[in-house]
């Protein structure tokens, strides 16, 4: 299974910080966002995991390059941003016809990876993917589930004021070949995956909750949070 890591934004909530900094490369207690990504990824298997850049993409690029997990990082650049389902879509020839792996590389995280991918290749015969799922402290900020009694995915609230409960959407995502063709089939350059792709796959998107560890480095106050968590 190959992996994409979604690294590209702005981190504008983040500035003055990311004005100099890309958010994936944002430390926390003093490494690099992205390197704990790759460790956790590479550490449970991957042998290939596509990154994409945009904002100060040489610093990302020189991260990368320098470390140990070179051999294994595919960068590739976005001139304009295309959305976190317009990247899958642009690198569609990189994938081959697999579930891949797909995560939001601005949230921090520690859950049971292999267990993640075993439920997901159990999920019922009709879901086209999984995602990870987690219990909030800021529904509104956050997409929220709402669920049957098989944990598929019937409703989804994206950062609704008063949503009806707080069973958020981690961003992590296992996708089969149906979701990918899907993606690679939109007439649209930018796609944004809770706006494009989630609201036309539910009732067959598998929610697998997780008891670890999951925090948004988006704001400063996350960020301060997670250092003191983590």
């Amino acid at each position: 299974m190959k992996a994409i890591l979604l690294a590209g934004g702005y981190g504008t909530r983040l500035r003055p910080l990311t004005l100099s900094v890309p958010k994936c490369l944002v430390p926390i207690k003093g490494r690099p966002l992205l390197g704990y990504w790759l460790d956790f990824l590479i550490g449970n298997g991957f042998k290939q995991i596509i990154v994409n850049t945009h904002w100060l993409p040489e610093m990302v690029m020189n991260y990368v390059y320098k470390s140990e997990w070179h051999d294994k990082v595919l960068l590739v650049h976005e001139p304009e941003l295309l959305g976190t389902a317009g990247t899958i879509r642009a690198n569609t020839s990189l994938l081959e016809d697999n579930d891949i792996f797909v995560a939001h590389a601005d949230n921090l995280v520690r859950f049971d990876l292999l267990n993640f991918i075993s439920k997901h290749r159990n999920r019922p015969a009709n879901c086209a993917m999984s995602l990870l799922s987690f219990r909030t402290d800021s529904p509104s900020s956050c997409g929220i589930l709402e669920l049957n009694n098989m944990n598929i995915v019937v409703n989804f609230y994206e950062k609704a004021e008063n949503p009806p409960g707080n069973l958020a959407n981690g961003a992590i995502y296992i996708l089969n070949s149906e979701i990918i063709n899907y993606i690679h089939n939109c007439n649209s350059n930018f796609l944004d995956f809770s706006v494009d792709v989630i609201p036309h796959f539910i009732g067959r998107i598998l929610s697998i909750e997780t008891d670890g560890y999951h925090r948004d480095i988006g704001t400063f106050a996350s960020l301060s949070q997670a250092e003191l968590e983590f």
